[in-house]
């Protein structure tokens, strides 16, 4: 089969400027050629993760937002918010190339025997450049999907997947009993509960709405908690102390959810104490602050005792710390359970120019908990 021709294609790009204005852009570039071990693939489908979006667009102000260029060829600009801006400084005037994962046809190979068996497949990867209609990976870089798989089903297998799996390993191997777990009815939250479910996991989920709340307990959800609810501090005490969790993955990241997740759980953990400690209780609670959706600076009111922590948590580091053969049993799990477990749902399919209107980016930068955005390169 002769291979097809993909010398060059579109690919989305996010620059900063060292005046902090954003511009996002569409450029035709060269498709490297594969080296033996290498792989062109096809991009069909990759999602827009809140993890995207922090590189697309960064810390902007969208109120500035303006679009230019042409219909063809849109161009995005907004201010960078201005305390963001010497954050930014080591990616100034870079055009850099977005997009964490995806899935979608291989349709050149190199020499090796490994990447020409991969012709033709249905792949997904998650080693940055997705927003672009052809990818050049690594042959061992990709999961090979069972034949009949399209690639809108595998293009959210890695990061969503691997995070509501790594959460419960984290909670194994850090040894505690239950996870709690914020922002919960996104499309990695409903994962989590499925597995959790199936595994038989306690897990507190914690929501901002009654809408949220249903979407969870629509799929089983055991515990659902509302932080809308004037009794929230109260539900959520009670069902961490029901599950003795002491462990929580908070997407929201700014505010008073943290310390507020501590002081639930030391509340908790304080009326199984059989004498009084001025220093709080023994039990150690950990939160991992793993998202922004609340840009404010977060804030902690000591009343959790002296035995805690809050930290940051991201996905690869944690990965590269368990090593590739832990790596590769989840990755095995998520393939096994890819349309039930691990299947995710889109509100909309979008085109790589879309990406780039204004209307579409003030869409997709809202990260409204069950609102996800696909993209199709090659619309």
């Amino acid at each position: 089969m002769a291979p097809p021709n993909v010398d060059t294609g579109l690919q989305l790009r996010s620059l900063v400027t060292k005046s902090g204005v954003l511009e996002v852009s569409l450029v035709s570039v060269p498709t490297p050629e594969p080296g033996p071990d290498e792989i062109v693939i096809r991009v069909e489908a990759t999602p827009i993760n809140p993890s995207d979006i922090a590189l697309l667009l960064g810390p902007v102000d969208m109120n500035t937002a303006k679009q230019s260029g042409t219909a063809a060829s849109p161009v995005l600009t907004a201010n960078i918010l201005e305390r963001a801006v010497p954050a930014l400084a080591a990616r100034f005037d870079q055009s850099m190339p977005v997009g964490n994962e995806g899935a979608g046809t291989v349709v050149k190979a190199g020499s090796s025997p490994a990447a020409q068996a991969l012709l033709g497949k249905m792949v997904a990867v998650a080693s940055g450049s997705m927003y672009s209609q052809y990818k050049l990976a690594k042959a061992v870089e990709v999961l090979v999907l069972p034949s009949g798989t399209t690639a809108q089903q595998a293009a959210s297998c890695f990061v969503n997947p691997l995070t509501a799996l790594s959460m419960v390993e984290v909670m194994r191997r850090e040894g505690h009993k239950a996870l709690v777990h914020t922002a919960a009815a996104s499309n990695l939250g409903q994962m989590l509960n499925k597995i959790c479910l199936k595994d038989g996991v306690s897990l507190v989920n914690v929501v901002r709405s009654a809408e949220q709340a249903k979407i969870l307990k629509d799929i089983g959800a055991k515990i659902v908690l509302d932080s809308t609810s004037p009794r929230f501090m109260a539900e959520l005490i009670e069902a961490v102390g029901a599950t003795e969790a002491t462990l929580a993955f908070d997407a929201v990241g700014g505010g008073m959810m943290a310390s507020n997740l501590l002081t639930a759980m030391e509340a908790a953990a304080a009326a199984r104490m059989t004498a009084y400690n001025r220093y709080g209780s023994n039990t150690f609670k950990q939160v991992y602050i793993y998202g922004v959706l609340d840009t404010s600076k977060t804030e902690l009111t000591r009343t959790f005792g002296f035995s805690w922590s809050v930290s940051g948590w991201l996905l690869t580091p944690f990965l590269q710390k368990i090593g590739m053969a832990d790596v590769m049993r989840l990755r095995q799990r998520v393939v096994a359970e890819l349309t039930t477990t691990f299947a995710s749902h889109y509100t909309k399919e979008i085109s790589l120019r879309d990406v780039a209107t204004l209307a579409v980016a003030q869409a997709y930068n809202k990260r409204a908990t069950g609102e996800k955005y696909l993209i199709n390169p090659t619309r």
